[in-house]
Protein backbone atom coordinates (compact mmCIF):
# COMPACT_ATOMS: atom_id res chain seq x y z
CA UNK A 1 0.00 0.00 0.00
CA UNK A 2 1.40 3.26 -0.93
CA UNK A 3 0.43 5.49 2.00
CA UNK A 4 1.59 7.90 4.79
CA UNK A 5 1.27 5.20 7.25
CA UNK A 6 -0.48 3.91 10.61
CA UNK A 7 -0.57 6.00 13.81
CA UNK A 8 -1.45 3.58 16.83
CA UNK A 9 -2.94 6.08 19.83
CA UNK A 10 -2.70 4.80 23.17
CA UNK A 11 -5.09 5.53 25.72
CA UNK A 12 -3.90 4.00 28.89
CA UNK A 13 -1.54 2.17 30.15
CA UNK A 14 0.41 -0.28 27.34
CA UNK A 15 3.79 -1.60 27.95
CA UNK A 16 5.78 -0.09 25.25
CA UNK A 17 7.59 -4.51 24.41
CA UNK A 18 3.23 -5.31 23.98
CA UNK A 19 2.91 -1.65 21.58
CA UNK A 20 5.52 -2.05 19.78
CA UNK A 21 4.87 -6.06 18.94
CA UNK A 22 1.61 -5.06 17.76
CA UNK A 23 3.16 -2.01 15.22
CA UNK A 24 5.25 -4.62 13.98
CA UNK A 25 2.38 -7.17 12.93
CA UNK A 26 0.48 -4.25 11.66
CA UNK A 27 3.30 -2.96 9.35
CA UNK A 28 3.53 -6.42 7.99
CA UNK A 29 -0.23 -6.91 7.64
CA UNK A 30 -0.39 -3.71 5.38
CA UNK A 31 2.86 -3.25 3.67
CA UNK A 32 2.80 0.41 5.82
CA UNK A 33 4.88 2.12 8.66
CA UNK A 34 3.06 1.76 11.55
CA UNK A 35 3.85 5.04 14.39
CA UNK A 36 2.69 4.75 18.26
CA UNK A 37 1.80 7.72 20.26
CA UNK A 38 0.61 7.81 23.66
CA UNK A 39 -2.20 10.62 24.40
CA UNK A 40 -5.27 11.27 27.20
CA UNK A 41 -9.13 11.78 26.67
CA UNK A 42 -11.24 12.62 29.22
CA UNK A 43 -13.46 9.20 29.14
CA UNK A 44 -16.08 10.37 31.93
CA UNK A 45 -18.00 12.37 28.61
CA UNK A 46 -18.08 8.51 26.99
CA UNK A 47 -19.47 6.57 30.01
CA UNK A 48 -22.94 5.65 30.40
CA UNK A 49 -23.86 4.56 34.08
CA UNK A 50 -26.61 3.03 33.09
CA UNK A 51 -24.87 -0.09 31.18
CA UNK A 52 -21.15 0.95 32.89
CA UNK A 53 -19.08 0.64 29.82
CA UNK A 54 -18.31 3.30 27.74
CA UNK A 55 -19.83 4.43 24.12
CA UNK A 56 -18.12 3.45 21.24
CA UNK A 57 -19.83 5.33 18.92
CA UNK A 58 -18.79 8.32 20.65
CA UNK A 59 -15.31 7.70 21.59
CA UNK A 60 -14.93 6.93 17.37
CA UNK A 61 -16.04 10.34 16.58
CA UNK A 62 -13.65 11.49 18.76
CA UNK A 63 -10.27 9.78 17.75
CA UNK A 64 -11.87 10.76 13.98
CA UNK A 65 -12.06 13.92 14.89
CA UNK A 66 -8.11 14.75 16.00
CA UNK A 67 -6.10 15.59 12.85
CA UNK A 68 -3.38 13.35 12.18
CA UNK A 69 -1.99 15.27 9.25
CA UNK A 70 1.28 12.55 7.70
CA UNK A 71 -0.87 9.56 9.08
CA UNK A 72 -4.02 7.78 6.72
CA UNK A 73 -5.14 5.85 9.33
CA UNK A 74 -5.31 6.25 13.06
CA UNK A 75 -6.85 3.68 16.07
CA UNK A 76 -7.24 4.57 19.05
CA UNK A 77 -5.85 1.48 21.51
CA UNK A 78 -7.86 1.47 24.62
CA UNK A 79 -8.50 -0.77 28.17
CA UNK A 80 -12.26 0.22 28.63
CA UNK A 81 -15.42 -1.85 28.35
CA UNK A 82 -16.69 -0.46 25.15
CA UNK A 83 -20.34 -0.52 23.53
CA UNK A 84 -22.41 0.83 21.09
CA UNK A 85 -26.20 0.86 21.31
CA UNK A 86 -27.64 -1.92 19.52
CA UNK A 87 -24.93 -4.40 21.21
CA UNK A 88 -23.84 -5.59 24.78
CA UNK A 89 -19.73 -4.46 24.23
CA UNK A 90 -17.19 -4.65 21.03
CA UNK A 91 -14.04 -5.50 20.91
CA UNK A 92 -13.37 -2.77 18.76
CA UNK A 93 -15.16 -0.93 15.57
CA UNK A 94 -13.92 1.44 12.60
CA UNK A 95 -15.66 3.47 10.04
CA UNK A 96 -16.05 1.65 6.67
CA UNK A 97 -13.42 3.35 4.35
CA UNK A 98 -12.78 6.13 7.00
CA UNK A 99 -9.89 6.73 8.72
CA UNK A 100 -10.15 5.97 12.26
CA UNK A 101 -10.65 2.81 14.31
CA UNK A 102 -11.11 1.93 18.22
CA UNK A 103 -9.64 -1.02 19.95
CA UNK A 104 -10.38 -2.13 23.53
CA UNK A 105 -8.33 -5.10 25.61
CA UNK A 106 -11.00 -5.14 28.02
CA UNK A 107 -12.82 -7.92 26.91
CA UNK A 108 -9.88 -9.83 25.18
CA UNK A 109 -8.36 -10.72 28.51
CA UNK A 110 -8.90 -14.22 30.29
CA UNK A 111 -9.36 -13.37 33.52
CA UNK A 112 -12.51 -11.58 31.79
CA UNK A 113 -13.97 -15.15 31.93
CA UNK A 114 -12.88 -16.51 34.75
CA UNK A 115 -9.67 -17.93 33.12
CA UNK A 116 -6.10 -17.53 34.01
CA UNK A 117 -4.07 -14.62 33.08
CA UNK A 118 -2.60 -15.20 29.17
CA UNK A 119 -0.56 -12.19 28.05
CA UNK A 120 0.43 -14.18 24.95
CA UNK A 121 -3.05 -14.84 24.06
CA UNK A 122 -3.80 -11.28 24.51
CA UNK A 123 -1.16 -9.90 22.53
CA UNK A 124 -2.59 -12.02 19.54
CA UNK A 125 -6.04 -11.55 20.18
CA UNK A 126 -5.57 -7.60 20.61
CA UNK A 127 -3.68 -7.67 17.17
CA UNK A 128 -6.58 -9.28 15.37
CA UNK A 129 -8.88 -6.77 16.50
CA UNK A 130 -6.20 -4.23 15.53
CA UNK A 131 -5.89 -5.55 11.92
CA UNK A 132 -9.49 -6.32 11.69
CA UNK A 133 -10.41 -2.75 12.32
CA UNK A 134 -7.87 -1.15 10.11
CA UNK A 135 -9.26 -3.84 7.37
CA UNK A 136 -12.28 -1.87 7.55
CA UNK A 137 -10.32 2.05 7.23
CA UNK A 138 -9.49 0.16 4.23
CA UNK A 139 -12.78 -0.81 2.88
CA UNK A 140 -13.15 -4.58 3.70
CA UNK A 141 -15.93 -5.97 4.92
CA UNK A 142 -16.34 -9.18 6.91
CA UNK A 143 -15.10 -11.90 5.40
CA UNK A 144 -16.76 -15.47 5.40
CA UNK A 145 -13.06 -17.11 5.34
CA UNK A 146 -12.60 -18.92 8.55
CA UNK A 147 -9.37 -18.25 8.68
CA UNK A 148 -9.49 -14.34 7.31
CA UNK A 149 -8.40 -12.19 10.59
CA UNK A 150 -12.07 -9.96 8.99
CA UNK A 151 -14.39 -12.55 9.95
CA UNK A 152 -16.74 -11.39 12.18
CA UNK A 153 -16.06 -11.97 15.89
CA UNK A 154 -19.32 -11.51 17.96
CA UNK A 155 -17.13 -13.82 21.11
CA UNK A 156 -13.88 -14.01 22.04
CA UNK A 157 -13.63 -17.34 21.10
CA UNK A 158 -14.60 -16.23 17.69
CA UNK A 159 -11.46 -14.31 17.80
CA UNK A 160 -9.11 -17.30 19.03
CA UNK A 161 -10.51 -19.35 15.93
CA UNK A 162 -9.60 -17.43 13.37
CA UNK A 163 -5.81 -16.09 11.91
CA UNK A 164 -4.37 -12.91 12.62
CA UNK A 165 -3.55 -12.37 8.29
CA UNK A 166 -5.99 -11.46 5.92
CA UNK A 167 -6.56 -14.11 3.39
CA UNK A 168 -5.40 -14.00 -0.19
CA UNK A 169 -9.09 -12.42 -1.21
CA UNK A 170 -8.70 -9.60 0.99
CA UNK A 171 -4.91 -9.25 0.14
CA UNK A 172 -5.99 -8.90 -3.06
CA UNK A 173 -8.60 -6.44 -2.46
CA UNK A 174 -6.01 -4.28 -0.92
CA UNK A 175 -3.55 -4.62 -3.57
CA UNK A 176 -1.37 -6.24 -1.02
CA UNK A 177 -0.39 -9.45 -3.82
Amino acid sequence: MNNQGVLLISYGIFEKNFLEKIAREVAHEFLSPVHIEESHIDLSEFYDPMRRQYDGNKILKEIDSLPISQYIKKVGLFRVDLFIPILTYIFGQAALNGSSGIVSLYRLRNEQYGMKKDEILLLDRFRKVVIHELGHTFGLIHCHIPTCVMRSSTYVEDIDQKGHSLCIRCRTTLGLV
